[in-house]
């Protein structure tokens, strides 16, 4: 068995759980969370406040952390490094090169394995991308989001001062698509790809005009974007905007001689995104705890594992059913 631990019970946390269920070789140990209450510490699996995740050093192979990539991963990402083997989904494409350095140096400083950016994407979308550039060198390559709920850019949202909730969903321009599709291979800006519409609940009193400014300019997120904001009531929220779906799509267009096109597409539809990115972090969890095994210690990303890893058979099962 593999032993898992969860760090932070949000809608990531509370997926982790549901898949580990679903896999007969893992097993959930413990819960560590900053809204641990001492009654829960007395469950199965407990459930125990962050200060007593050390305890736990040597019961627990892989730990999966769930916090958000604004404020949570930056910080917890490496702090838990030193304490055990983890598999983060840090999604701030841009600070990935950065958020790696420094998992990698506490991960080597203390002897464990740690896997950042798993999830969909950055994950199996980038996995694509690779192939895609691979197999068809002479193209251009698309990625493209929603409509969906971003739980990053939500998460974003509701950190800002006076925001009391908030959903953030990503939309795709079908005209931008359509291009691509077409084979034309168009160089499309951020903005002219998608667009982003965000529903916030304000705590009472709060500068609608500040909140709404904060979000569009902020960097990594919004600013590059179409941004709408609507100021909406808990309830709206919670009627309209309850679920967490989301998917997408990337496209590798190209030729291999000339007028000869070829088009690569891989692409998601979920109804649960949280659900989805979890159950992509366990199957990660197996490879990290196979590979700790060995030895092996510093931050890897998912171009690093080989697929067979993730999978729960044998390498002679896999030849013959998969193969």
């Amino acid at each position: 068995m593999i032993r898992l631990g969860i760090v932070g019970m949000g809608n990531l946390g509370r997926g982790v759980q549901r898949a580990i269920a679903q896999n007969p070789d893992t097993e959930l140990v413990a819960i560590f969370s900053r809204r641990a209450q001492p009654e829960q510490a007395s469950a199965t699996p407990p459930t125990l406040s962050l200060a007593h995740m050390e305890r736990y050093k040597g019961q627990i192979d892989v730990m999966l952390l769930c916090g958000g990539s604004a404020t949570d991963l930056p910080e917890q990402s490496p702090a838990v490094a030193e304490l055990f083997n983890t598999v983060d989904s840090f999604d701030t494409h841009a600070r990935i090169p950065e958020h790696f350095a420094r998992v990698d140096n506490a991960a080597r400083q203390h002897g464990h394995l740690c896997l950042i950016s798993a999830g969909w994407d950055p994950g199996l979308f980038s996995l694509m991308r690779l192939l895609g550039q691979s197999t068809l060198p002479q193209g251009a390559d698309y990625t493209f989001w929603g409509r969906g709920v971003s739980q990053g850019h939500s998460d974003a949202i509701r950190r800002i001062s006076g925001v009391a909730d908030a959903k953030q969903y990503t939309i795709p321009i079908d005209e931008a698509l359509a291009q691509v599709r077409s084979g034309a291979q168009p160089t499309l800006s951020t903005a002219q790809k998608h667009t982003r519409e965000c529903y916030v609940v304000p705590e009472p009193g709060a500068d609608l005009s500040r909140i709404e400014q904060e979000i569009k300019q902020m960097p990594n997120y919004f600013a590059d974007y179409h941004t709408t904001v609507h100021f909406v009531s808990a309830e709206e929220l919670q009627a309209h905007h309850s679920g967490m779906p989301h998917g997408g799509m990337v496209l590798r267009t190209g030729t291999t001689s000339p007028g000869t096109k070829q088009r690569m597409e891989f692409g998601l539809q979920l109804d649960s995104n949280p659900e989805f990115t979890a159950s992509v972090l366990v199957a990660y969890a197996r490879a990290v705890a196979r590979m700790a095994q060995e030895g092996q210690t510093g931050a890897r990303t998912v171009f690093d594992i080989a697929p067979s890893l993730l999978a729960p058979l044998s390498a002679q099962e896999l030849r013959q059913h998969l193969l």
